[in-house]
């Protein structure tokens, strides 16, 4: 079992991410109808924690392997949605909504790579 303690780091990561997921849904779904508000801004965060923490990964040694595979792969894999967010996509053209699809579409790809590129650049700053 030579992967065990990494299988349990992405595991862990994976359901903490999960749990803040559903936590940030459970926030904002109450104040935000008839939009997928809380899978656009975990999306977004999302991008910008794995540009964050991937950099660092890189570029020094704040990082380690072992905190990549829990905080990049465990948690923001859980955390953020993809399948999702096309999933969501879907549903909002199904039902004519094809303003909303095309501004969560365009947000989602437009904010999550702004997102991600502040995060590596702000890593790039704090190293």
């Amino acid at each position: 079992m030579k992967h065990t303690g990494g299988l349990m780091l992405v595991g862990v990561g994976g359901f903490l991410g999960s749990v803040a997921r559903y936590g940030v849904t459970l926030l904002v779904a109450p104040v935000v109808t008839g939009f997928p508000l809380p899978t656009l801004l975990v999306n977004i965060f999302g991008s910008f924690l794995i540009g964050f923490l991937g950099e660092l990964a890189i570029s020094t040694t704040l990082v380690t392997p072992e905190a990549r595979l829990f905080l990049v792969t465990g948690f923001c894999g859980g955390f953020t949605t993809f399948s999702a967010y096309m999933f969501e996509n879907t549903a909002l053209l199904k039902d004519g909504q094809l303003f909303y699809a095309s501004i969560y579409l365009a947000g989602s790809i437009a904010g999550g790579f702004i997102a991600l590129y502040t995060g590596t650049l702000l890593a790039k700053l704090w190293t």
